[in-house]
């Protein structure tokens, strides 16, 4: 196995949504907003080689949205996507399975591209699309909350093209097996019903790849659960169960959003949970 993270490019949100109650005097001191209250943010995603496999996890915002709705997230360094995969000597096609942790736009934009006729089809021609059931009715169906971050374009050509494939929920607790893609998943109900977390054991470390129950290093703090969640006292028992697990077991959280820091560990204190170290992926995982 080996792994390798890749940028989908960076865009802006809205601070205070970001941060939900937390006062933006708190907040500013780890993610400094620009004259309009926006914060810097990234779409990373996680590239798992896996002997004949090739796994995607997230596939960023895109760029067939128009110039109306990306005006209002700033996108910059966009479509470096093709350009990193061939570094690392892959080619979009090579691609086996896209892993959506959810089916927010910023999460699976990426996902469908428009064609030159102008139709709606995969990214990714040879690849199965992982979500999962609860999670896919509850994005297909949206409520008014959320459907704005629910688009149908990015997510019904995935049924139609037949590509789109369920893992199967945990019967009990929160984690399961995959065995088709050879990690374990933590399911999280708070952001959004059933977003799913990768864990991968990959040389005797654990690396978890937390989309939006851990944006950025600045999300920390326990209480700082973001505006855009559901459930956020839910997100908050989540936070509570699993932030601390990660500081007990040392695991190595990926962060998706974060635009500075890729990974970080996290420890006990007084305060509660907080930042232990940061580490850039490749000191840490292709040493």
């Amino acid at each position: 196995m080996k792994l390798y993270t890749i940028s989908h490019g960076d865009f802006k949100l809205d601070g205070g949504a970001m941060f939900g109650v937390v006062p933006k005097v708190i907040w500013q001191r780890t993610n400094p907003a620009d004259e309009n209250n926006l914060i810097e943010m990234t779409t990373r995603s996680l590239l798992i080689e896996d002997g004949d496999r090739l796994i995607l996890i997230d596939t960023g915002m895109g760029n067939k949205q128009s110039e109306k709705f990306f005006g209002y997230y700033k996108p910059s360094k966009q479509n470096l996507f093709d350009e990193t995969l061939k570094k690392y000597g892959f080619h979009r096609d090579d691609i086996t399975d896209v892993f959506m942790t959810h089916l927010h736009f910023d999460h699976c934009g990426g996902s469908i591209i428009r064609n030159p006729k102008g139709f709606y089809e995969p990214a990714f021609k040879n690849a199965r699309f992982w979500s999962n059931q609860k999670h896919w009715q509850w994005a297909t169906e949206p409520n008014p909350r959320e459907k704005a971050s629910f688009l149908k374009e990015n997510i019904l050509p995935i049924h139609q093209s037949g590509q789109l494939q369920f893992v199967e929920t945990p019967q009990q607790g929160r984690i399961t097996r995959s065995n088709e893609l050879n990690f374990d998943i933590i399911f999280v109900d708070g952001h959004t019903e059933k977003q799913m977390l990768p864990v991968i054991e990959y040389k005797g470390k654990k690396l978890v790849y937390m989309a939006d129950l851990l944006p950025t290093v600045g999300h920390i703090p326990l209480p700082y659960v973001m505006g855009y969640d559901t459930r956020p006292l839910l997100s908050l028992d989540e936070r509570i169960e699993i932030f601390g697990q990660a500081a007990d077991e040392k695991w190595y959280l990926l962060l998706e959003h974060d635009p500075y820091n890729e990974i970080c560990t996290l420890k006990h204190t007084e305060k509660g949970v907080r930042l232990d170290k940061i580490f850039k992926f490749d000191e840490i995982f292709n040493d």
